[in-house]
């Protein structure tokens, strides 16, 4: 045991020199409070709380236990509980997400002066139709999850896809996001992608239309955009952009509502770094695009686009000479 010295400052001293540094805080705080005269600042004060990630990560979860029963549930499902348990959860479901779906409706309707469309009667009505769709939800992602053991030799069953896989994760959230951005909800949507992007580092705008049997292989680093449209059996590998050409000033109001980003046709490949640009550009059926290229034009169908090998030259430290291959 550590015995102080005379000369080393008892606790007291350390408990004084903190309230020293604490008393300062009053003056720190008033700084930050006058930033709040300042325009060119944000600040969000007197309008309606926006949610958190929290209660959007709840949401998600409530949403996978009802998508795929008894994978993600704390209890085992048979079928003496199923019918309840079901009941339960859907029901649990439907109340979180008309909550949030009311929250960001009286947000925008109150912080922006928007005319009153009786938020809490239209969170429960778009929540219902949200719920209505689960069934067909369910089919379309149990092709994404056939799509992802098909191709992938290390899959070893249907269960480790839907357990473990981060693109069926990434797709999973974008289903309900998509649905939600159609009906007209304000943020959410994004709020939830955003979710997902921080768990799994795939990044999918709702707004994107995707279609049958999406696979995402590995999947750190892939950006869709907003305006994307991806046909059937499409598979996409880590670090895929598809993506917006270079924007101009201004482009934010010029290019709402514009197609700024890429088709994706039925049955293509993109492999590992490819980056797709351009709303004028489409990757035709059955293409093939190969690790690392960049493409901003259009690709007729059955065609495949990669980089010849490069030359890699070795340059040895004992030695003068270096040989290239």
């Amino acid at each position: 045991m550590e015995i102080l010295t005379p000369n080393e400052p008892p606790c007291w001293n350390d408990n004084q020199l903190i309230s020293e540094h604490r008393e300062k805080l009053p003056r720190v705080i008033q700084n930050i409070l006058s930033t709040m005269d300042d325009e060119t600042c944000f600040a969000h004060i007197g309008d309606e709380p926006i949610h958190f990630s929290t209660s959007v990560k709840a949401m998600v979860d409530k949403f996978r236990e009802v998508l795929f029963p008894g994978y993600f549930s704390r209890e085992k499902l048979d079928a003496a509980n199923l019918g309840y348990c079901m009941g339960q959860n859907v029901s649990q479901l439907h109340d979180i997400l008309s909550e949030q779906i009311t929250h960001v409706l009286r947000h925008d309707c109150l912080r922006y002066g928007q005319a009153c469309t009786e938020c809490e009667i239209r969170g429960q009505e778009v929540a219902l139709r949200v719920i209505e769709s689960v069934p067909d939800l369910r089919r379309v992602l149990a092709d994404d999850v056939r799509g992802a053991y098909d191709g992938d030799p290390a899959a070893k069953s249907h269960d480790e896809v839907i357990f473990s896989y981060p693109g069926l994760f990434a797709i999973t959230v974008y289903r309900i996001a998509h649905i939600l951005h159609d009906l007209g909800v304000p943020q959410l949507p994004r709020i939830m992608s955003e979710h997902a992007h921080s768990v799994t580092g795939i990044d999918i705008h709702p707004g994107a239309c995707i279609g049958k049997r999406f696979v995402i292989d590995h999947g750190t680093g892939i950006v869709i955009g907003e305006t994307s449209i991806i046909g059937d059996n499409v598979r996409v590998y880590q670090n895929v952009t598809i993506g917006a050409l270079s924007l101009p000033p201004g482009a934010g109001e010029l290019l709402k509502g514009k197609k700024r980003h890429p088709t994706i046709e039925d049955d293509v490949i993109i492999y590992s770094g490819a980056t797709i640009l351009g709303g004028e550009t489409i990757i035709g059926k059955r293409s093939v695009i190969g690790g690392n290229v960049w493409i901003t034009e259009s690709i007729p169908s059955d065609t495949k686009v990669f980089i010849e090998t490069p030359r890699l030259v070795y340059r040895y430290k004992e030695r003068d000479d270096e040989y290239s291959i």
